[in-house]
């Protein structure tokens, strides 16, 4: 089974190479700038041609929300035009599309889990761009599973468990919203999904579940929360530490308005795929030791050197 993933510099490009990484039932093709440019559209079909995949994962994205705000034109190039020319492509190349969304494309006012049958209403600009992107990937592609994640983070690229390690280098406390919720989710197990989901679409030719699912990790979590685990698993691995101040909303004001409540549930994709992503505790105590053993050693070999 071959993949070509869009966003050859995206966490969950990098993740599902790696996932592949010595596997002799997959093969992931990352492609991306500049032969594959979601802002030049003439540029997708070429670049999915060339990669001869049995499955596209559309996962590269405009993904600077607070900057989308005044760069509308550009979001909306990228995560709805260009999403919708990933898919089309796939669909004259005769494959499914699996397409990553977000959980920004909902308001944050339901009390509970968002299911995918919910109303969305995004709050600005980069949540309207990825809905639109969602309409058009299921417009331009019968065959897409659309799946909407959330905070995610990995050992790769600009995430927030990298953000609060950083920060924990140089500062004693850092402060930290209490009042956002969501589901903390790593890249390294959403590749581990979505190959279980294109490994059923490969194997069930009569397949009939296509639509939108949402996918992130179990279990919930403010942001405060979440960075207090980040840096107390990183404080017992022998890495950076920082107390964590909570702080609400109002007190850190930025751009882009977030959902108060992005909690999605993720029952209707347990159901069809079988699959369940582990606790957010595990998967963050795994990929902070990652990164701090990993810096310990860089440190270590520079000394010797």
């Amino acid at each position: 089974m071959r993949l070509a993933v869009t966003g050859s510099e995206g966490q969950v490009a990098a993740s599902l190479v790696e996932a592949a990484q010595g596997r002799d039932d997959v093969e992931v093709v990352a492609v991306g700038r500049p032969v594959l440019d979601l802002s030049r559209p003439d540029t997708v079909f070429a670049a999915l041609e060339a990669a001869r995949p049995d499955i596209v994962v559309s996962a590269a994205a405009y993904t600077a929300v607070d900057q989308a705000e005044d760069e509308k034109d550009l979001a909306f190039a990228v995560n709805a035009t260009g999403a919708g020319k990933v898919a089309q492509a796939a669909a004259r190349l005769g494959v499914p599309v699996i397409h990553l969304s977000t959980d920004y494309v909902f308001d944050g006012t339901k009390d509970g889990a968002y299911v995918e049958t919910d109303a969305t209403a995004p709050l600005g600009v980069y949540g309207a761009s990825k809905l639109a992107g969602e309409q058009a990937v299921a417009a331009a592609n019968p065959r897409h599973l659309i799946l909407r994640t959330a905070w995610a983070y990995s050992p790769f690229g600009k995430n927030f468990v990298k953000t609060m390690l950083r920060l924990a280098s140089d500062r004693d406390e850092i402060s930290v919203v209490a009042d956002q919720w969501g589901n903390p989710t790593s890249a390294l197990d959403i590749a581990d999904a979505i190959l279980h989901a294109a490994a059923k679409l490969r194997d069930d030719r009569n397949f009939s579940g296509f639509g939108v699912y949402h996918l992130v990790g179990s279990g919930d979590a403010n942001w405060s929360g979440f960075a207090r685990h980040i840096l107390d698993t990183s404080r017992e691995l022998g890495g950076p530490y920082a107390r964590v101040c909570e702080i609400a909303t109002v007190d850190y004001p930025t751009k882009a308005r977030r959902p108060a409540n992005s909690r999605l549930s993720t029952a209707k994709f347990a159901s069809v795929f079988g699959w369940t992503a582990p606790h957010w505790r595990r998967s963050t105590e795994e990929i902070v030791s990652r990164l701090v053993l990993g810096a310990t050693r860089q440190a270590s070999i520079q000394l010797n050197q």
